[in-house]
């Protein structure tokens, strides 16, 4: 398929991207239409067909569609899923209700719990009992199972999760139940807890399960119908779907799993980050994608994106741990928040500006788009400071509405002009003299703060430094915001990719066919037994190759990945320690302790001296190989750049009016295309603003853009 054209499509919350990659072509092409929230696969199409049809190639032509989606993610938020039913241990019924029995947010004594997907009434127990070794204690009283079914009927349950105590040790009656209800109702959708999340800890494992049973009626209908759909515009290759874990997998396996598709998005634009990593060899790399709906920043060391097997849907408190519905899938570590072009904006009891985390989507948008939108969003705000050309806009298939954006950002704001008897006006806010610029900028400030914030949150808890990092910015949104980003983090370079307006399709190209499979086997190293676990890795690894095979071919080569997530003895939380892939012989104990507490001290800074270290889970990951990669090098580009000289844009180069943060008011600055960026001078000093069809790149004061020989944009502080 490595000879035949590629599309990507990334559906968003406010734009669905598509990218098509032409094999010998110089670049992918590239396309954003509004999606379309009431059927999605409506906005792909369209899109698809667009770019395929400009390109001068026909459907048949395309060898391979990779599709990443949001809709998994808004079916939990919006709670829009499937009826759904939970079978679980008799006496076990309130698991999901009991949660971790912890506060989050200590001192709110109205805590706002997330609410479970299965109501009480339909959370239904059988007689059975395995102990954590697997040991069948109780068997299962099949009676039990079948007294259920009427109960599934009468309340029209569309989707079943069954979660057993200690399933993931032995998963028989889990497998015998959803045999029994299968069977009897075919019709319904059946989701194991031992298969989608064979981990140890019973409120994860059952939260995962009940999510995934939740989305899977609609995302299969919505896969399904978007198969047919595309065959029957003539496009007859393979579908693969991005997971959260950065991999790709067929259209079965996502039917099964698809809880494993909720970050599929944002993992794109995670891999595309990593690549540039590789391309200019930097060891460290803040990836920022800032869309319509939401920002997302991950961290990036040595190429490769932080992992994790936890992920937290829907939180009611914005940054609280333990505020969402926790899901255990493979996923690509990374903070998100409700900061995007769309993001609303208002105004609290207190009299502070509030930014998202409500959008305005695509329908009605934002007042510039002129579709019925009358409140203020983060675009409408950028559009007052200039950053944004209403008459190019999305290539100038959207021409944006200025005075509409003006009305929403003074009209949204107006009420803090008035004023006030007892409430003082902090720094940050409006008073009586303020103009629609002022109020405009101090939305930037606002969600530019709280993506800082958010940045430094994330890097601190996993023991990391943002200082000295390289911001990989793309999203329709992250190159207007990102110099002003840079700025708040103290980060002296910035790199915007080729196509970063639709960076994560892009990610999607350069993705691996990838899958992970995980097993709970307690063991201490104590008394570590070798053979057993070079047996669960071998259950693990024919599992994942059965699988990966679904869509490679069988002469790929695949990399192996294997972690060990371990903890000292009566601690509460593990930690993730890579392994030797190879696979040949039996683990060592005492290299195990080793790289335990080498991977315990870079996140702690200490280890803990006679404890004793128990690992309560085994991962195994099998994935294509990345293609190798050109370097460059970045640091001798910019001192080259620095020895000759490095004019202004000349008179005849178009001029705008943005708003300089420094100066607090409007300026002129340059107006440049980014293709047409060569011929006008060697580097380009701010102020100025780079276009493209999907993006704008804004360069203040104090910056210098120049482009690498692969294409990609680099803004750079620089003193005086």
């Amino acid at each position: 398929m490595s000879d035949k054209p590629r599309l990507a499509v990334d559906i968003g919350g406010t734009f669905t991207d598509i990218a098509l990659d032409v094999p010998g072509g110089s670049a992918p092409a590239t396309l954003k239409v509004l999606t379309t929230p009431a059927s999605p696969e409506d906005a792909v199409l369209e899109g698809v067909t667009q770019v395929v049809g400009a390109a001068g190639i026909e459907p048949g032509d395309v060898g391979l569609i990779i599709h990443g989606t949001t809709l998994a993610t808004n079916l939990l938020i919006e709670r829009r899923g499937a009826r759904t039913a939970l079978v679980v241990t008799a006496g076990h019924r309130d698991a999901l209700e009991m949660a971790q029995e912890n506060r989050f947010e200590q001192y709110d004594i109205g805590v706002d719990r997330p609410q479970p997907l299965v109501p009480p009434f339909l959370r239904l127990p059988v007689r059975e009992r395995v102990d954590k070794d697997g040991e069948v204690l109780l068997p299962l009283e099949e009676q039990d199972v079948e007294s259920l079914l009427p109960v599934l009927r009468r309340h029209d349950v569309q989707s079943v999760a069954v979660g057993l105590i200690h399933g993931y040790a032995n998963p028989a009656h889990e497998l015998r139940i959803g045999e029994l209800i299968s069977h009897a109702l075919p019709d319904l959708s059946v989701t194991l807890a031992s298969s989608v999340c064979p981990e140890i800890r019973e409120y994860e494992r059952l939260s995962t399960a009940c999510a995934n049973a939740y989305v899977q009626p609609l995302m299969q209908g919505y896969l399904r119908n978007l198969e047919q759909r595309l065959e029957d515009r003539g496009f007859c290759c393979p579908l693969l779907l991005m997971t959260s874990g950065g991999g790709m997998v067929d259209v079965e396996t996502a039917v099964t799993s698809p809880i494993r598709l909720v970050e599929s998005g944002p993992a794109g634009g995670a891999i595309l980050a990593s690549h540039i990593a590789r391309i200019y060899d930097v060891d460290g790399v803040i990836s920022f994608d800032m869309g319509g709906t939401t920002a997302k920043l991950c961290l990036i060391d040595d190429g490769e994106p932080l992992q994790a097997r936890d992920f937290e849907v829907d939180r009611s408190y914005r940054f609280k741990k333990g505020s969402g519905l926790p899901v255990r899938i493979p996923v690509i570590e990374m903070v998100e928040i409700g900061a995007g072009g769309g993001s609303l904006v208002s105004v609290d009891s207190l009299g502070r500006v509030q930014v998202g985390p409500q959008s305005a989507g695509s329908s009605p948008g934002p007042a510039a788009y002129g579709a019925g939108g009358d409140r203020a969003t983060v675009t409408d705000a950028d559009v007052v400071l200039g950053r944004i050309d209403a008459e190019r806009f999305a290539g100038g298939r959207l021409r944006l509405d200025v005075d509409a954006a003006e009305r929403a950002v003074t009209s949204d704001l107006a009420e803090l002009s008035e004023p006030r008897e007892q409430v003082d006006l902090l720094e940050g806010q409006l008073d009586s003299r303020v103009n629609s610029a002022d109020a405009a900028f101090m939305i930037s400030e606002v969600v530019d703060e709280n993506m800082s914030n958010a940045a430094r949150t994330h890097a601190v808890e996993r023991g990391k430094d943002v200082r000295r990092r390289t911001l990989v910015a793309f999203g329709g949104a992250a190159p207007l915001h990102a110099a002003r980003l840079a700025e708040k983090l103290g980060l002296e370079r910035i790199v915007v990719p080729r196509g970063a307006g639709v960076g994560s399709a892009l990610g999607f190209l350069l993705a691996p066919v990838a899958y992970e499979v995980v097993r709970s086997r307690y063991v201490r190293l104590s008394e570590f037994d070798g053979a057993a676990v070079s047996q669960v890795f071998d259950e693990m690894r024919h599992e994942a190759a059965a699988v990966v095979a679904l869509a490679v071919s069988p002469s790929e080569t695949l990399k192996e990945k294997r972690q060990a997530f371990m903890r000292y003895v009566g601690q509460g939380n593990e930690v993730a320690v890579e392994l030797d892939a190879s696979g040949d012989g039996l683990l060592d104990p005492l290299e195990l302790h080793d790289r335990f507490e080498q991977s315990y001290r870079g996140l702690f800074g200490r280890t803990i001296p006679g404890l004793d270290v128990e690992v309560l889970s085994w991962t195994l990951s099998l994935s294509t190989t990345a293609a190798p990669v050109e370097r460059v090098e970045l640091d001798a580009t910019s001192n080259e750049l620095r020895r000759e000289s490095s004019p202004s844009p000349e008179d005849s180069v178009a001029r705008r009016l943005l708003y300089d943060s420094s100066s607090k008011r409007m300026i002129e600055a340059s107006c440049l295309r980014r293709d047409e960026l060569d011929g006008v001078c060697e580097a380009v000093r701010g102020p100025a603003l780079i276009t493209e069809d999907q993006t704008t790149t804004v360069l203040p004061v104090g910056f210098v853009a120049y482009l690498t020989p692969p294409g990609d944009l680099v803004l750079e502080r620089r003193a005086g």
